[in-house]
């Protein structure tokens, strides 16, 4: 484009005298305001869950290469460092149960700024397919005749299994895994609970840490053993990421706390069954030894 060009050695490419300089500097100016608009061009790019260095090569060529970024809430501040600095950036971060840009307004951003000739980096928290409403965004550029690209990133669930140093799916453990959300866009989310507490089923549920409660009483009316391990993962992958093992009987409490309000990965039937147990034996001892 126009200031690429414009940043190139000049004095190289015209023998160095600066008349020579000037003359083509004005010719690339003239180029530029008798050429056609161009239309620009979106990237959905995967952020992955925070850490740069899990982000792919080609996420980080499309960030670098960006003069307009459009990112998310979850996108951790490292990753928005590898841009550059004269790049635009646009927050419309979501927050669950709270204040948040539209998606119609995102739509509009999205447009606006490909028409007006910049490539755009839309920037989605994990992977841009995994409960980022890709698709209202891909049609909306569609309809616009706009160019789209979708680059994949790490997905909070597969990073937080790697952080805990446990698999998804387990043979003798778990032959499926069900990644869900705890609510939508009606509020909380309702699913085929006796479906999902099945034998041999495993959970990983997005945005849940204010669905705790509602959660765990779907759970265990479905039939889900009050033992159930849950793992809970916040801001995986990140210097503040931590982390609990508890009983589906007892993890809502824990969650019920102010303190975790990062995002967090509720993770059913994956975790350390001994921790689980062990967490649950404080609570047991003060009530067999408490004092009456």
């Amino acid at each position: 484009n126009f200031w690429k060009a414009f940043f190139k050695p000049q004095r190289i490419q015209t023998g160095g005298s600066d008349e020579a300089i000037k003359q083509s500097l004005e010719a690339l100016l003239a180029r530029h305001l008798e050429a056609e608009p161009e239309v620009g061009s979106v990237a959905f790019v995967g952020a992955g869950p925070g850490d740069p260095d899990l982000l792919t090569l080609k996420a980080r060529r499309y960030i670098h290469e960006a003069e307009v970024i459009i990112y998310d809430r979850l996108v951790g501040k490292g990753v928005l460092e590898l841009a550059r600095r004269e790049a635009k950036f646009i927050d419309v971060g979501k927050k669950g149960f709270g204040a948040q840009v539209t998606q119609d307004k995102i739509n509009e951003h999205l447009v606006r700024e490909a028409q007006a000739g910049w490539k755009v980096v839309r920037l989605k928290g994990g992977d841009p397919s995994v409960f980022g409403r890709l698709d209202e965004e891909l049609a909306a550029l569609a309809e616009a005749g706009i160019d789209s690209t979708v680059v994949p990133g790490i997905t909070s669930a597969a990073a937080g299994a790697a952080s805990l140093k446990q698999s998804l799916t387990r043979r003798d453990r778990n032959s499926s895994i069900t990644f869900m959300t705890a609510h939508d866009a009606k509020g909380y989310a309702e699913h085929d609970w006796r479906q999902l507490v099945r034998s041999g089923q495993a959970l990983a549920i997005y945005m849940g840490r204010k669905s705790a409660t509602f959660l765990q009483g779907r759970l265990l009316m479905a039939g889900a053993d009050s033992d159930l391990v849950i793992t809970c993962v916040e801001n995986i992958s990140r210097p503040e990421e931590r982390r609990f093992t508890s009983t589906l009987s007892e993890f809502a409490q824990r969650l019920d706390d102010d303190a975790w309000s990062g995002p967090l990965i509720i993770f059913v039937g994956i975790g350390n069954e001994q921790s689980a147990k062990a967490a649950s034996t404080p609570a047991l001892q003060e009530i067999s030894h408490g004092t009456y």
